[in-house]
């Protein structure tokens, strides 16, 4: 890619990543003389760990078989720890050890000198991956994991065992602490300030740590959960990674009589309605900005936890999502503009992206983040064809740091990549969104500019959702003074797998036959329709093949498209759909 005129915006970010490296280098190489967090004194409690466990897992476990985000390794009696990663992914789930919950849920004594045994070894082995392993949120979870599961792992041990264990947690403390002090970016600070406060309430002798970290998480929780209840990221599994951990932290400040801090609680009263804004009839959701699968038992866990039993906001201006309901109908919507660099290396070019669903049944989705991919298909579940919206050539309306251009281009965007990830670095600026009512018919209007500076087109989009849910209306226009001849829109709407789509009337209208037998019929104007094969990303095993409806039109001779989706009075009653195999990420 040639940078162009956003060369300039990735050697701004290269160079204040460069400053923070310094200084995280120069609070290391100093490290010996600041003083640290003192070893904690004894263990006062243990906090709940709301995550759902399998004992099964347990027993893999003992016997050597280590299966994280898709991948496994079977260690053959050596330390898990010995081996070099798979993937990135399961090395921090590895690296994490979340996966002790799943021995406490075993409750055997064997389990339980399961995980001394391997909490000794990653202290005293030679980690496979150091980078990984000493990343500031990985360090984060692993102390939270530790000290949730710290009964678990202390039953039944010695004298010995206990007081190493807690130099285990004063050293992850410090470490921590170095962490913050060296400028972490803004997730692994507010993971870090977690981490800390979890420490300080839970151990003893570490008052000054609980008043650092609280002063800290504090700060972070008011920069970064948007006044709508949003992570700044615009992500939501962060969203609901985040409340996993901050509901029993604010059940540990009541324990321990300590001042639960107003940030806290108000940071949680916003976020569990907007959890709600993501969640389809089917429990899942919504695929925007990093989101993959739902782990849907543990979403349900999560939601049980909220106390107001709040509704879902529809209306999310500062995040940039809304959400219209209808009957039994459904959607959600992406009208925001690109968070900014250092939060968005999961971030999507979606904007104006929809996912549309009739009660359990989605329709419209985004083909979402793979848990289980390369790297080009990584980059690729990212790009703006990956989402239900328009593009143009092509061409996604976010610009995200890879390694091409000029030999100083790959060289700052090959930094960023080591430092932080492939952030986003440019994107759209201007993202206008207007929701209104006429009629009992809602109504979204909005443009954004992600192609204007390469394309001088601006992309607007219009819905109308009818009042019994049945139809759904849209129009895309594309404006400006660059539509010469020679561009093309491609307006993309991603099925979700299982859909059975036929065209009909010369590509007029296309029947759209759902798992449930109910029916549905697109129709387009002017033009005509056609159904291509699309991959469904978000799912536990891999990937799904499916299809997508998709316009294709020259905006110098076709401004705008309009188009429409409606629920047919009668249901079909087809034949069984075929089998949908996973697709290897080989493939």
């Amino acid at each position: 890619m040639d940078w162009g005129p956003d060369r300039w915006r990735l050697y701004g970010l290269a160079v204040r990543e460069a400053g923070r490296a310094m200084r995280e280098a120069f609070v290391w190489s100093t490290s010996k003389i600041l003083v640290g967090a003192p070893t904690p004194t004894r263990l006062l409690f243990a906090p709940q760990d709301l995550r759902t466990a399998d004992p099964t897992i347990a027993t893999d476990i003992y016997s050597g078989f280590f299966a994280f985000a898709g991948r496994a390794i079977t260690t053959s009696g050596r330390s898990p720890f010995g081996f070099v990663p798979p993937s990135r992914a399961w090395a921090e789930a590895l690296y994490g050890f979340g996966w002790l919950r799943h021995l406490r849920a075993a409750g055997t004594a064997l389990a339980q000198a399961n995980a001394r045994s391997l909490v000794d070894e990653f202290v005293s082995s030679r980690v496979g991956d150091r980078r990984v392993a000493c990343d500031t949120q990985v360090m984060a979870r692993r102390l939270i994991s530790l000290i949730s599961q710290s009964p678990l792992i202390l039953e039944g041990a010695d004298h010995s065992f206990y007081h190493r264990f807690l130099k285990i947690i004063g050293a992850a403390v410090r470490d921590l602490e170095r962490h913050v002090r060296a400028g972490a970016l803004p997730q692994q600070q507010l993971m870090a300030a977690i981490a800390l406060c979890y420490a300080g309430l839970c151990c003893e002798g570490l008052d000054k740590t609980l008043r650092r970290a609280t002063r800290l998480l504090v700060r972070e929780l008011d920069r970064q959960v948007l006044a709508d209840g949003g992570h700044a990221s615009r992500n939501p599994r962060v969203l609901v990674d985040l409340l996993f951990d901050l509901l029993p932290l604010r059940q540990m400040f009541a324990s321990r009589e300590v001042d639960t801090p107003e940030a806290l609680l108000h940071a949680i009263d916003r976020m569990l309605p907007m959890v709600r804004l993501f969640r389809h009839g089917d429990g899942t959701l919504s695929h925007f900005n990093g989101m993959g699968v739902t782990a849907a038992d543990h979403l349900a866990t999560l939601l049980t936890y909220d106390d107001m039993r709040s509704q879902p906001i529809h209306h999310a201006a500062r995040s940039g999502y809304e959400r219209f309901e209808a009957g039994h109908t459904l959607l959600v919507a992406d009208v925001g503009a690109p968070p900014a660099p250092a939060l968005s290396t999961q971030a999507c070019a979606g904007c104006l992206s929809f996912e549309f669903s009739s009660g359990s049944q989605r329709i419209v989705v985004n083909c979402g983040t793979p848990r289980i991919a390369n790297d080009a298909i990584l980059q690729a579940s990212r790009s703006t064809v990956a989402h239900s919206t328009a593009s143009i050539d092509d061409a996604s309306s976010c610009q995200i740091a890879g390694i091409r251009g000029n030999w100083l281009d790959r060289a700052a965007a090959s930094f960023l990549l080591r430092r932080i990830g492939p952030v986003v670095v440019t994107g759209p600026q201007r993202v206008v969104a207007e929701r209104g009512e006429r009629d009992h018919v809602q109504t979204l209007s909005a443009s954004h500019d992600g192609f204007l500076r390469r394309f001088g087109l601006t992309h607007e989009r219009r819905m109308q959702l009818f009042p019994a849910g049945d139809r759904l209306e849209g129009e895309d226009l594309f404006w400006g003074e660059g539509s010469s001849a020679s561009r093309e829109a491609i307006i993309r709407f991603h099925l979700a797998p299982g859909i059975r789509a036929s065209r009909a009337q010369g590509g007029r209208v296309v029947m759209l036959v759902l798992p449930n037998r109910e029916a549905w019929q697109f129709s387009a104007s002017p033009g005509e329709a056609f159904v291509e094969d699309s991959i469904f990303l978000a799912v536990p095993d891999g990937m799904r093949r499916t299809e997508q409806i998709v316009l294709a039109f020259r905006p110098s001779e076709t401004p705008s498209v309009r188009w429409r989706f409606e629920r047919l009075a009668r249901s079909f009653n087809p034949a069984p759909p075929p089998t949908v195999e996973p697709v290897s990420d080989q493939a």
